[in-house]
């Protein structure tokens, strides 16, 4: 069985799935960044599909990058240039080829959290 990678993003302040929130996905070797998907999430504040499908899927650094500031502007969650959270990184290593990786943001204006999840 080949791995994949999906995720999803929880409004934690509004308890709600976040929906519309670009999302792109960054192959990571050293100090360069390769950019190899990008997608937006649905009602259900999940991607349609896995965000590296297994046919793409590799053991290596991965970067999500959230761009949460659009989503808590149109919101009404953020105000201002300055947001405290804009764009969310989370930069992981995938090591397992054959296994299902899921990494979730919790997002609220000025907190985050993410998990290995299933």
């Amino acid at each position: 069985m080949a791995g994949y990678l999906t995720t999803h993003v929880l409004d934690t302040a509004r308890g709600c799935p976040a929906k519309g929130i670009r999302i792109a996905l960054y192959r990571v070797s050293g100090n360069s960044h390769k950019m190899i998907a990008e997608s937006v999430t649905n009602d259900d504040g999940r991607t349609d599909n896995p965000i590296l499908p297994s046919e793409s899927f590799k053991p290596g650094t991965y970067e999500l990058v959230f761009f949460a500031g659009d989503y808590l502007r149109a919101t009404g969650q953020g105000e201002g240039d300055i947001l405290f959270l804009d764009q969310v990184p989370i930069r992981f290593g995938i090591s397992d080829a054959d296994a299902h990786y899921h990494v979730p943001l919790l997002l609220s204006p000025h907190g985050m959290s993410t998990y290995r999840g299933s």
